[in-house]
């Protein structure tokens, strides 16, 4: 059961009273939250706590990712307006219920515009909208934005960096490498966090006839909403340890680099950020599991 928090004052009075804990929850902060993105991701992470019994301050485990991915996708989808497939929808839902955002942000999309009836005008409020994304009455696309790449690129020059020491001291790529444990370690000291979803295979339409019947998992990383690996396996795990493997090999090259590329997602072709190498690709990209981008009214829906 969650601990019995009304809001952020008494998140903060408890965490002066226990220091140590303090110390290890800030860790987990992004380089680029805000305060009022991280004190509800934070409140997040301590409520939740206890319903991953393996969780300890200052220890690494699987529940732990699990748990931190989870709060990025919760604060992705309070204050981004991301989606992500229904069966995590309603598991973050739950598990952000009694925290409380003030001033939470409002996402509104063209279809909210043009349901006041103003095709070729925009409201006071709306006018900065209007004249920089869309025009009033006229869908627009969603996706990431054209200087979406050039935004991340920073970020994913340090992380290659700290990868590219991390398997030196590792003694190269390898497949008996914990895949997983390197790449978050790597993530983590350039003070970011993957987040990853999983879906079972058999929810997922549209594979090979010869897999389409098999149990497991899918699983999808990405990191600052940028796509990196995917893998299957027998179980989360498994799963989850195939796709940082596929993550890690991109970083092989002499760089690394954001670019928008189209995927499938919920059927239909999407523009998603990937993360690339240098080698030309003799295959397209598995199909996305999740769309962290602000939607609009002709964006596809969550996959039921």
């Amino acid at each position: 059961m969650a601990r019995p928090w009304s809001g952020q004052d008494s998140v903060s009075e408890y965490l002066d009273q226990n220091p140590e804990l303090a110390r290890w929850v800030e860790s987990f902060r992004g380089y680029c939250e805000t305060n009022k993105q991280w004190l509800a991701r934070r409140e997040f992470i301590l409520r939740n706590m206890e319903a991953f019994p393996t969780v300890q301050p200052g220890q690494v485990s699987s529940s732990l990712d699990r748990l931190l991915s989870l709060s990025m996708v919760w604060t992705n989808h309070v204050f981004l307006s991301c989606s992500y497939p229904q069966a995590v929808m309603e598991k973050i839902k739950g598990m952000g219920e009694g925290i409380v955002v003030h001033e939470a942000p409002v996402h509104k999309t063209t279809k909210d515009l043009s349901s006041k009836g103003k095709r070729s005008s925009c409201s006071d409020g709306d006018t900065d909208l209007c004249g920089k994304k869309v025009k009033c009455g006229v869908s627009q696309k969603s996706g990431p934005l054209p200087q979406a790449p050039a935004e991340h690129q920073p970020f994913f020059n340090r992380l290659y960096k700290a990868v590219a020491w991390k398997l030196v001291s590792a003694g190269g790529f390898g497949p008996n490498l914990d895949h997983c444990e390197i790449l978050r370690s790597c993530v983590e000291s350039c003070k970011q966090t993957l987040t990853c979803v999983f879906v079972p295979l058999k929810d997922i339409t549209g594979l090979p006839a010869g897999r389409a019947q098999k149990e497991g998992y899918v699983c999808e990383i990405r990191c600052q909403t940028v796509y990196m690996g995917t893998g299957y396996g027998r179980d989360e795990t498994a799963a989850k340890a195939m796709a940082s493997k596929e993550a890690l090999k991109v970083f092989q090259g002499r760089k690394v680099t954001v670019k928008i590329c189209r995927r499938r997602f919920n059927g239909r072709d999407v523009d998603d950020l990937v993360l690339l190498d240098e080698q030309p690709r003799s295959q397209g990209f598995p199909p996305a599991l999740s769309y962290p981008f602000t939607e609009h009214d002709d964006a596809p829906d969550p996959p039921s």
